[in-house]
């Protein structure tokens, strides 16, 4: 039995913090599956001409709505930017480190219709276990 696929998206404008006086925007979009529960996709559309996109943990983005944490390649926390509400996002690789800052109310707002869509700790009933090994098997 095939599953329907659901999807959340979200395209929004984060800054990349060049330094404490200067940030530019970059465009990006916000997804969530309900193929893939336990993980977030951010797209970030560069001038590069080919899309970037970071993968991690959605209870990684949820907790980084409240307090900093992560460690190692993706670090989250909330902070003000003026009178704003914003989300930091650390993000390092081999190829650099960057800083970003995303609308905290649109990345929380989001981040309802993902829990709307795959309630958290119903992660594995979204899963579709038998259909995936069924394919491994073919």
């Amino acid at each position: 039995m095939e599953r329907a696929t659901s999807v959340v998206e979200q395209e929004l404008e984060l800054n990349l913090v060049l330094s404490p006086e200067h940030s530019v925007p970059v465009p990006a979009r916000l997804s969530y599956g309900s193929h893939d529960p336990y993980a977030v996709h951010i797209t970030f559309h560069l001038d590069s001409g080919s899309p970037v996109t970071w993968v991690f943990a959605r209870e990684l983005l949820v907790e980084g709505t409240f307090r900093p944490c992560g460690q190692g390649d993706v670090r989250i926390w909330p902070t003000r930017a003026g009178r704003r509400s914003v989300l930091c996002l650390a993000l390092s690789s081999p190829a650099g480190d960057a800083l970003l800052e995303a609308p905290l109310p649109a990345v929380a707002a989001w981040l309802e219709r993902a829990h709307r869509l795959v309630p958290p700790g119903s992660e594995m009933a979204a899963l579709d276990m038998d259909g995936s090994l069924a394919e491994l098997l073919a």
